[in-house]
């Protein structure tokens, strides 16, 4: 596969063509339909948040030996293109090669961590390119006004909200393994 330039490319864009873009940590690229999407990259309190809530997901995998990793900002290749969801928890066996993309059959839960440039993104798009791809759980965490996690499960093609997790209350999700958090520990510095 050859490196894709935006100088020498011409037509709708494929998800070879943006996997083939060189690696750029200021930005992240994203093909919706044919349409290639690029957003900045995220800023410290999304990072933070990312981070910890990776850690906390990670912890309580291993704790119910489920047989998972969860991973930060990897490609997902979906029906209708190519993502980079915040947090992604997939099937152990789909990540034991080092490729740079996992297909959505092997994912279990997406988790978008809601930033000011990408708000309608993860409140809107990416909830519609999940459930057509048929991924059990989506999880959104909202930054503003103070941290809340949104907790999702697919229903009926569509995510129905399931349970509200709000700052400085520990809330246990059960699925896809137990998890007690406080979003307000996400967050802070």
């Amino acid at each position: 596969m050859s490196v894709a330039s935006f100088a020498q490319h011409h037509g709708p864009w494929t998800v070879d063509d943006v996997l083939g873009l060189p690696e750029d940590r200021s930005v992240r690229y994203e093909l919706l339909g044919e349409s290639l999407v690029m957003s900045p990259a995220p800023g410290l309190r999304h990072q933070r948040a990312s981070y910890r809530l990776h850690v906390a997901l990670d912890e309580a995998a291993r704790a119910a030996g489920a047989p998972v990793e969860v991973l930060e900002a990897i490609n997902v290749t979906l029906p209708s293109g190519l993502v980079v969801p915040d947090i992604v928890v997939a099937d152990a066996g789909a990540t034991a090669e080092d490729g740079v993309s996992i297909d959505a059959e092997a994912v279990q839960l997406v988790i978008e961590v809601v930033s000011p440039g990408n708000r309608t993104m993860d409140r809107k798009l990416k909830p519609m390119l999940y459930a057509e791809a048929a991924i059990e759980h989506y999880w959104r965490l909202e930054l503003e006004p103070a941290p809340r996690l949104i907790v999702s499960v697919l229903d009926g093609g569509r995510y129905a909200e399931k349970t509200t997790a709000l700052p400085g209350v520990t809330t246990r999700i059960e699925a896809p393994f137990p998890l007690a958090i406080d979003p307000a520990t996400l967050a802070r510095r």
